[in-house]
């Protein structure tokens, strides 16, 4: 089941005169969306080092779970048994997952495609595998995600065929590519239709860094009429002008009675340019795998915690944030020690501690959802242009 509502539109007035931003509402078989969303990444069933129950508290109304990756461990057996990835990793609200196909694509030379799927061997044990558009779809109906994403061939910005290989992908490359993955949407679309999956299917552009070819797979994918549509292919090794070209001319394009999706992207700026060009649903592993690194992201900039300057700063990370690592919780009895300061932070990722990159990555993760928080209120009292230049303002003030 899906249900998309455009709630309002941006006016679109003065200096922000072409904004395509939407706010929205979209209905699945496990809740209500409210859109435009940043979606956290759940790769093996679980978003490293948070709890679902911090995941809720900050916000979190949709998250991502890995076909790939869940193929290979547990198995759709095991998940099987518990009638859906909900139940077995404690997830009531919706469920999105990927198909596969960029990681099939990440393995390189380790893979083979045809027409018929693609043969690789296990990064797990070494086991000879094959993945194709229906089994695939057969996997994604096993782990009952609310949105299901067609098979498709990610197109690289760098070529990987042996005659161009290292060298940017052609537009001829970039064709072949675009056109496998639209005939891999129909053989999508007629197995989940034969399996009687329940939920929603969506379809993915394609077409490199070639805003004619990207033309081509959105017009095939209309034909076809998938009730949501997502924009693969970016941020795949592109410059970033690249990426906010292509997404500047393939976002407005999108049928506007259908939910868009931006997959993999990105930065908060790319999330703001993204709303910009009509994009409802956002998802990327930067603000966890970044956690992990130091990397934090404020509404006054970015903030890389190993910097020794942080040594003893007892300021929370952005003084303007309520999660829990910069203010803490409050509890039964109406008290609050606060949140964490700078310099322990710091100290905990030096030492290694585990509860440095959990902190981060709770941090990360409310940033973004808030952001996004931010944009709906916005759209919805008609300042989003306003929201934007403060946006850029205070992202460029630093911490």
């Amino acid at each position: 089941m899906l249900k998309f509502e455009r709630l309002k539109t941006d006016p679109a007035t003065g200096s922000y005169a072409g904004s395509h931003a939407r706010r929205g509402t979209l209905t699945l078989n496990h809740g209500v969306v409210q859109t435009p969303i940043f979606m956290p990444v759940g790769t093996y069933g679980t978003v490293k080092g948070v709890m679902p129950r911090s995941l809720e508290d900050m916000g979190a109304q949709i998250i991502l779970g890995n076909t790939f990756h869940l193929w290979m461990r547990p198995g759709t057996e095991v998940v099987q048994q518990f009638g859906g990835l909900h139940a077995f990793e404690r997830w009531d609200k919706p469920i999105l997952t990927d198909s596969g196909g960029f990681q099939v694509w990440s393995l390189g030379e380790m893979r083979k495609i045809t027409e018929e799927g693609v043969k690789f061997s296990s990064p797990v044990n070494g086991d000879k595998l094959f993945l194709t558009p229906e089994i695939s779809m057969q996997i994604q109906t096993t782990l009952n995600s609310d949105i299901v994403m067609q098979f498709d061939e990610c197109t690289p910005y760098v070529s990987v065929e042996p005659k161009t290989k290292g060298q940017i992908t052609t537009e001829r490359e970039a064709r072949v590519s675009m056109e496998l993955s639209l005939r891999w949407a129909k053989r999508c679309q007629d197995e989940f239709a034969r399996l009687q999956n329940p939920n929603a299917l969506f379809g993915i552009v394609q077409g490199g860094m070639f805003e004619h070819l990207r033309d081509e797979s959105l017009a095939g994918l209309e034909a076809l009429d998938f009730p949501g549509i997502a924009v693969g292919g970016l941020s795949v090794g592109e410059p970033k002008a690249d990426m906010l070209r292509l997404l500047a001319h393939v976002g407005p394009k999108l049928p506007a009675h259908k939910p868009h999706y931006l997959m993999g992207v990105g930065t908060p700026e790319d999330l703001i340019a993204g709303v910009q060009n009509g994009i409802d649903m956002f998802d990327c592993v930067m603000p966890t795998r970044n956690a992990r690194n130091g990397h934090l992201f404020t509404r006054f900039g970015d903030l890389k915690i190993r910097n020794a300057r942080h040594k003893t700063d007892q300021r929370p990370l952005d003084e303007t944030c309520t999660c829990y690592a910069c203010a803490g919780s409050t509890r039964a009895d109406g008290s609050n020690l606060g949140g964490f300061s700078r310099a322990y932070l710091h100290h905990l990722d030096r030492c290694g501690e585990m509860l440095g990159p959990m902190l981060a990555s709770i941090h990360n993760l409310h940033y973004y959802l808030n952001l996004m928080r931010e944009v709906r209120e916005a759209l919805d009292a008609g300042t989003f242009g306003a929201f934007v230049a403060q946006f850029h303002a205070d992202r460029a003030r630093g911490v």
